[in-house]
């Protein structure tokens, strides 16, 4: 989504399950598991990955048609964290049964939606109906291995499918919009969500423990809470194409969300048993995983807004990168599976060296790109940033987890407060970022280019007399073919302008990572100089 939205955590701890499942059942459980991620996935990212597309099925500007993104992750960035509590109470295979029939009908009602408004009002449905599909993908791929694997080869399996939904949104959109455009793309997901809920009825998970968790201040935090990250959500996805200084509702967005926040912490401060520890979520070691998560974010927005952008600039749509997003693909699973192979507690710092090094690498390769660069010179470049990617999230996440369970099973919605808040809506921060600081830099490359435009400098008028040949058998009279010249000229300048401003992004992105392995360096080697020095002789 600003594609790329992020993964949803398991709602609980996994499961109890016997100590080595049946080949049968961990092969359809891990069939289960890709079958519900691809039906969230598709939901999620065919909106965002063909916005330009579909905006002219439903009559809406592109701004316009952006509200669809924004519709969808307001109510998408907080709602597991209530739904834990509920699937808790209620039992599992009713809430996936009650979560997948919800999801059906938000499908169908995408078959029958012709304009904006009514598009708008669906994808909020939607986006409430997709929060729990994700976590019960988690479930089944945690369902289908032994528990000493789980927080391995299960967590790096179902994150890396998470992160790959993006890149099958693109990879399989353009057939689908040439069936019936915005009514195409989801033809494919109702049948999807269908497959899904016989799954569910057919394949149950194994069932936990029911208890009686909900308490009626929940339903006085959560509110300010999902009013707080919703409208956050709405201000990063539209705020740089309104502009952050030129629309007054985005002020006003911001002030009510910190303001429901504040409201949502005052209120949980005063619980003894809170639905977010805000003490715990404000200490210094859950203050430097946030942080590792944000920038893991903003770096991966080279890949979501960055290549993906800057090809669209130059003017190619989906289906001219088809080879690059493959290979993104290819390179996304290789990277998860090798995660899983490799994942331990042990092993986190060393991971996301290899990753922050490999995202450095590909998007100081990136920050080399012209008007000519096209999706076949970024293959490597692309390839080691999926790679990275893959190698970064399960890491994080499972310092995350090991750091909640010492702290007791009642402190997982507040890690979950972490993940949706670095994840969701980090991933609008870093597209929002990305995109903001390609506006700015575009601005600054194009005066610098027009400067130099001028009809007295004799390359610039040899330019503008071969540009406006191509109107010389339609336009006889002088002036209109140099005008004709000029205009066209103007659009090269504005695109030279776009392909820099891209590289001077690739290169921040590129500079960050960097900064963000150094950081890492450093800690863990002053942590092990600290271990070191607490030891006897």
């Amino acid at each position: 989504m600003s594609d790329s939205a992020p993964p949803s955590l398991p709602p609980s701890l996994p499961p109890a399950l016997p100590p080595d499942p049946t080949l049968r059942r961990t092969v359809l459980c891990i069939a289960a598991s890709v079958l519900l991620w691809t039906t969230q996935g598709l939901g999620m990212n065919l909106v965002a990955a063909n916005t330009s597309q579909i905006q002219g099925a439903l009559g809406a500007t592109l701004n316009e048609t952006s509200w669809l993104i924004a519709a969808y992750m307001a109510p998408n960035v907080s709602l597991t964290i209530l739904l834990t509590k509920i699937r808790t109470q209620i039992g599992l295979r009713r809430f996936a049964e009650i979560s997948l029939g919800v999801f059906v009908a938000a499908s169908l009602l995408h078959l029958v939606t012709y304009d904006l408004g009514s598009a708008v009002a669906v994808r909020f449905l939607a986006g409430c109906a997709a929060s729990p599909i994700s976590s019960l993908a988690f479930l089944y791929m945690l369902d289908a291995f032994p528990p000493a694997r789980k927080m391995s080869w299960g967590l790096s399996l179902a994150l890396t499918l998470s992160s790959a939904m993006p890149t099958v949104a693109r990879l399989i959109s353009p057939p689908l919009l040439e069936i019936e455009q915005w009514h195409g793309l989801y033809v494919l997901e109702v049948g999807l969500a269908l497959m899904a809920l016989a799954t569910a009825w057919l394949l149950p998970l194994t069932p936990v423990p029911r208890a009686k968790v909900l308490h009626w201040l929940d339903f006085v935090s959560y509110p300010l809470v999902a009013a707080g990250f919703g409208l956050l959500a709405v201000v990063l996805a539209l705020g740089r194409l309104y502009w952050w200084f030129e629309a007054p509702w985005i002020g006003a967005c911001l002030a009510a969300a910190v303001l429901c926040i504040a409201l949502a912490i005052a209120v949980e401060l005063t619980r003894e048993t809170p639905l977010m520890d805000f003490r715990w979520l404000g200490s210094p070691e859950i203050l430097r995983l946030t942080g590792t998560l944000l920038v893991f974010r903003i770096v991966l927005s080279e890949q979501t807004s960055g290549a993906f952008g800057l090809f669209q600039t130059l003017g190619l749509l989906n289906e001219q990168s088809a080879g690059l997003y493959a290979v993104i693909l290819a390179a996304s699973v290789a990277g998860g599976l090798l995660c899983g192979a490799l994942l331990k507690p042990e092993r986190v710092a060393p991971l996301h060296a290899v990753a922050l090094g490999c995202i450095a690498l590909g998007a100081f390769m990136d920050s080399q790109a012209t008007s000519l660069t096209r999706p076949d010179n970024m293959l490597l470049s692309q390839a080691l940033i999926a790679f990275g990617g893959a190698l970064f999230l399960p890491p994080a996440t499972l310092d995350g987890l090991t750091r909640t369970m010492r702290r007791g099973p009642t402190y997982i919605t507040s890690f979950l407060t972490v993940f949706l808040f670095t994840q969701s809506l980090g991933g609008l921060l870093g597209s929002a970022l990305f995109g903001t600081f390609v506006t700015l830099r575009e601005k600054f490359h194009s005066s610098q280019i027009v400067e130099q435009i001028v009809l007295t400098n004799p390359q610039v008028a040899e330019r503008v007399r071969q540009l406006s040949g191509a109107y010389g058998h339609v336009l006889t009279d002088g002036r209109l073919l140099n005008a004709e010249g000029l205009a066209l000229l103007a659009q090269t300048a504005t695109r030279e302008a776009n392909v820099l401003a891209y590289n001077d992004a690739f290169l921040l992105v590129a500079a960050l990572a960097v900064l963000a392995l150094i950081a890492l360096l450093l800690h863990a080697g002053f942590g092990q100089w600290r271990a070191r020095a607490r030891s006897p002789a």
